[in-house]
């Protein structure tokens, strides 16, 4: 059965999707963000079959977030290394393995992610770069971008408009009127 491919959506999170969301190429991006680079490396990590192992593999290297790099010539040998792209992924991992340890680790946590000097485990989150802020709702909403088209503009001015219905109109002391409207 031929899978759909996301690749023409304008949807950046289904674009991403289309490059990664195939299982196996978040657990290569994950070994190759704690070094891994040879195909035996990733073999013995995952367990994953010899040609399973090489689709992933091009497949990684075809959407840009590993390069290919020959060590040796006889025999050809080639070992694959992150791109920019590829490093770039590595908060998705990060939020990754923060959402399974709270959630899906009923045994307890098997990977920790702690700060290399101290020791000290960290407790990942999403913050703005600019303002250091978590990113979470009401503070943080999704809306179209530059680029948007016809239907994505319509779905997020959808979205703003709901918004805007479910807020709740807080009253002031004098005469129940919302604080907007005695402005």
């Amino acid at each position: 059965m031929q899978r759909k491919s996301f690749a023409g959506m304008p949807c950046p999170v289904a674009r991403s999707l289309e490059r990664v969301g195939e299982w196996w190429s978040m657990l290569i991006l994950r070994d190759a963000l704690h070094g891994f680079t040879r195909f035996d490396q990733f073999q013995n990590s995952l367990g994953i079959a010899p040609n399973m192992l090489t689709r992933r593999l091009n497949a990684l290297v075809e959407a840009g977030l590993l390069a290919r790099r020959r060590y040796s010539d006889h025999p050809p040998r080639d070992e694959y290394v992150l791109t920019d792209c590829g490093r770039d992924f590595r908060p998705v991992i990060v939020a990754l393995l923060a959402w399974g340890n709270r959630h899906f680790a009923p045994e307890g946590r098997s990977v920790r992610l702690i700060e290399a000097h101290s020791g000290h485990e960290a407790d990942p989150i999403v913050v703005d770069r600019k303002t250091g802020r978590p990113i979470e709702p009401p503070d943080y909403v999704y809306t179209s971008g530059p680029a948007a088209g016809p239907r994505t503009r319509a779905k997020f001015a959808g979205l703003r408009r709901r918004r805007t219905a479910d807020k709740p109109r807080s009253r002031s002391r004098s005469g129940g009127k919302s604080k907007r409207s005695a402005q």
